[in-house]
């Protein structure tokens, strides 16, 4: 580990820092003796809370991805379901994300609340899904995504936007002319949990943490019920 140099105990923006809010004065408590024993249960009911407050985009988790080589790499998504099977997300198969996947399948995605004051954070390994669900997920997406995940190249060198312009005003050109057409590199993707741990803020650092854990038998067996809980230290 590289040593950095002495703290800027001076510096403007560190004091700034450290006097932001953080959260809402009304955040929920959590009983977690409430608790119901799916896990995918009690994300439900915190995921409609925290749309019911106002929250933007809670939809939009931190998905964290290892390739083979061991670098890590987290970026921004869109949930698009969750059920007994696990969380679903899609992106391109040749995307730096979709890479990773396919190298390694262990991955986590971390939703945050803050007017809520509660992060859901899941881990475990992904599967990729059949055609079926890819071309429903692909047909349900506006025109204008679906032209964009046409053009490609996600994360390459760009070097004129004029590139860019052209190449989606012809991927646009192939979705009007063939509104059924499916990019045969778009994916979709569950992350089968291992691990789904709760946290709710609390204004006395006293924060609380739930976390689920999913029986070896469970994992073996793919039942979806077979889910440990215990509180962690905050």
């Amino acid at each position: 580990m590289t040593a950095h140099a002495s703290p800027r105990h001076a510096s403007p923006l560190r004091a700034r820092l450290r006097a932001m809010p953080v959260f809402s004065e009304d955040v929920p408590a959590f009983d977690v003796t409430g608790a119901p024993a799916d896990p995918v249960e009690l994300f439900v009911a915190w995921l409609d809370a925290a749309v019911q407050a106002g929250q933007l985009a809670p939809h939009a988790p931190v998905l964290s991805t290892s390739d083979a080589s061991q670098d890590v790499s987290a970026r921004t998504i869109a949930l698009k379901d969750v059920d007994s099977s696990g969380w679903w997300f899609a992106t391109h198969a040749t995307s730096p994300k979709g890479r990773a996947l396919a190298e390694n399948a262990s991955a986590a995605l971390t939703f945050f609340w803050p007017v809520v004051g509660r992060q859901v954070r899941v881990t475990g390994r992904v599967e990729i899904l059949g055609r079926d669900e890819v071309e429903l997920d692909f047909l349900a997406r506006r025109p204008a995504a679906r032209a964009a995940t046409l053009v490609g190249h996600q994360s390459e060198p760009l070097s004129s936007t004029v590139d860019h312009a052209r190449a989606l005003a012809t991927a646009r050109a192939r979705i009007d002319e063939d509104p059924g057409l499916v990019d045969p590199e778009w994916a979709v993707y569950v992350l089968v949990a291992d691990r789904v741990e709760f946290w709710s803020a609390s204004h006395d650092r006293a924060h609380t943490r739930l976390l689920y854990t999913r029986s070896a038998r469970a994992r073996d067996a793919r039942e979806d019920d077979l889910w440990t809980q215990e509180t962690l230290w905050p």
